[in-house]
């Protein structure tokens, strides 16, 4: 109970501390900054960030196409969004596991197929999100040192991982679990190894993430904030490679003061930069958490049961994933 109660609390407590810690000593001139925003901006944040999630119910449409199972666009996009606002409360991401109960219940999927399809994303993900601070860092004129790790793991991390990929079908074993493994590196591969599926889900990536940096870029304008491009890009980069890292929930906090960090590195005023960062995360938790509302409840009473086990931690306890 004390564990269950301390991944809880613990998590929650450090993203308290951190937005405290940023809030607090300009409080003031936050409230006096909010009063010169230009509203307008602000729709279109909000509009180019509900585009982002169309675009990634597409993808994850075609991850699941990949599989073999033949979603819409709105089941691919609801199952996004319900594990999304989990994870805003629930540690170390374990909302995604939402998604496992969703494929299972509705096309009857192994629990392997729906880790699979989770694994995926997320590659595609943090590498996509790499590559375009990869890119950046040439425009950025003061890059802090201390990124280049944060930037190069994933890399490193995500061609060791295809290379894996490229190995998993000549290995064979009798250990079940080990089996269990070799079977969702086997599924993984069959989505996204092929030539068409690098070209397609990578392009499809890219694109979600510059709608993304776009939704910073509206949040820099709405506060008639200077627009270091560059700057914007690299923020929103280090700050979902850290937020990857489950210190706490949704990344609160460790997102916001890392955004914070690197706009203000790139010549932003540091309450523009506060602000900036605070706004944009709060948009997409926003969106998140209405989508994921909705979603909950089209897709009707059995998914509350679902919430409630991963709530209670109790997914896949005593199941085979392999089921």
């Amino acid at each position: 109970m004390w564990r269950r109660i301390s991944a809880i609390v613990i998590p929650t407590v450090i993203a308290v501390a951190i937005i405290g810690y940023m809030l607090i000593p300009i409080w003031g001139d936050l409230l006096a900054a909010l009063e010169h925003v230009v509203p307008i901006y602000l729709v279109g944040a909000i509009g180019v960030c509900t585009l982002a999630w169309a675009l990634r119910g597409w993808r994850y449409r075609m991850i699941l196409n990949g599989l073999g199972l033949r979603p819409t666009l709105g089941f691919a996009m609801a199952c996004i969004f319900v594990s999304q606002t989990a994870n805003l409360v629930i540690p170390a991401r374990l909302g995604d596991l939402v998604r496992v109960f969703i494929l299972k219940h509705q096309f009857e999927t192994t629990y392997s197929q729906g880790i699979s399809s989770i694994l995926v994303e997320r590659v595609f993900d943090i590498v996509t999100v790499a590559l375009l601070g990869l890119i950046s860092i040439p425009f950025f004129l003061s890059f802090p040192a201390e990124y280049y790790t944060v930037i190069l793991v994933p890399l490193v991390g995500g061609a060791l991982f295809f290379l894996m990929l490229l190995m998993v079908g000549r290995i064979r074993s009798e250990n079940r679990i080990l089996r269990i493994v070799l079977q969702m590196l086997e599924e993984i591969r069959s989505v996204s190894l092929s030539v068409r599926a690098l070209f397609v889900l990578g392009g499809i990536s890219i694109v979600i993430w510059l709608v993304d940096i776009a939704v910073c870029i509206f949040v820099v304008l709405m506060f008639q904030a200077p627009l270091d491009v560059p700057s914007v890009v690299l923020a929103i980069v280090i700050g979902n490679l850290v937020k990857a890292v489950p210190i706490t929930p949704g990344g609160l906090g460790t997102y916001e003061f890392t955004v914070q960090t690197i706009l203000e590195r790139g010549g932003t005023p540091h309450v523009a930069a506060t602000l900036i960062a605070f706004i944009d995360h709060l948009i997409k938790n926003m969106v998140t958490v209405i989508g994921g509302v909705v979603s909950i409840y089209v897709f009707g009473d059995w998914m509350f049961v679902v919430m409630k086990r991963v709530f209670n931690k109790k997914v896949m306890q005593g199941e085979a994933v392999g089921d």
